[in-house]
């Protein structure tokens, strides 16, 4: 099994490193069961993230047609008051990353890549399953792939994926099927854990839990059972 951990200009660090080092270890734990790449739609290349300039070296271009798991992380930067617009487009003379970038810009700046098509061809293969930590939501949702689709994001953007007609859900963890998704930064722990639960079995998931000393939050939320009364 392959996961690949997308990377994009701006993208936030422990978005990418919770998940990765999650599923790197359940590889080992599983005797190589599953392997993790980090990706993005470029290729190869040196990304540097929104958290201080911080670079990781993407060793492949994501490729919808060979993995089996894509993970999209959120980005980092500024996040501004409700409401606030912003006034530029940093650096849109350079199309490179700053530190006073705004999140939405970050987010939408993929929009101009390949990796929207990437996603949704990966999104449109039966076998594949696409997960998102906080923000990543919003990258596909902006891309126009979730229209009706159960999701979460980080919780200052829920009220932005509902907009763009998704059915957001207040959740840690939210499970549609061949779409998983994450709210908040450290919610890729909790993410990636559900994952190895999911495709490699409980005692994996556990075994990585107990390698961490951290114990996953929340009860993945999925669109199934009775709904709850009023309490």
């Amino acid at each position: 099994m392959l996961a690949q951990i997308v990377l994009f200009d701006g993208f936030d660090l422990l978005d990418v490193l919770a998940p990765y080092e999650v599923l790197y270890a359940g590889g080992m734990a599983s005797g190589g069961a599953l392997r993790v790449e980090l990706v993005s739609a470029e290729g190869p290349r040196e990304v540097v993230s929104g958290v201080g300039g911080v670079p990781l070296r993407a060793t492949a271009a994501l490729d919808p047609g060979r993995a089996d798991l894509v993970v999209v992380p959120g980005a980092a930067g500024r996040v501004g008051e409700p409401g606030e617009v912003p006034d530029h487009d940093a650096d849109a003379d350079t199309g490179e990353w700053r530190e006073d970038e705004f999140i939405p810009v970050l987010l939408g700046r993929t929009l101009n890549t390949d990796l929207p098509g990437l996603l949704k061809a990966a999104m449109d293969r039966p076998e594949a399953t696409v997960a998102t930590v906080c923000g990543g939501s919003l990258v596909l949702a902006m891309a126009g792939l979730l229209e009706g689709r159960y999701a979460t994001t980080h919780h200052m953007g829920l009220d932005m994926l509902d907009a763009t007609g998704v059915n957001a859900v207040r959740a840690r963890v939210v499970d549609d099927g061949d779409l998983v998704t994450g709210a908040g930064v450290t919610s890729g722990l909790d993410l990636g854990l559900y994952l190895l639960e999911r495709e490699l079995g409980p005692r994996i998931a556990h075994a990585v839990e107990e390698l961490f000393a951290y114990e996953r939050r929340g009860t993945p939320w999925r669109h199934h059972g009775p709904a709850p009364v009023a309490l």
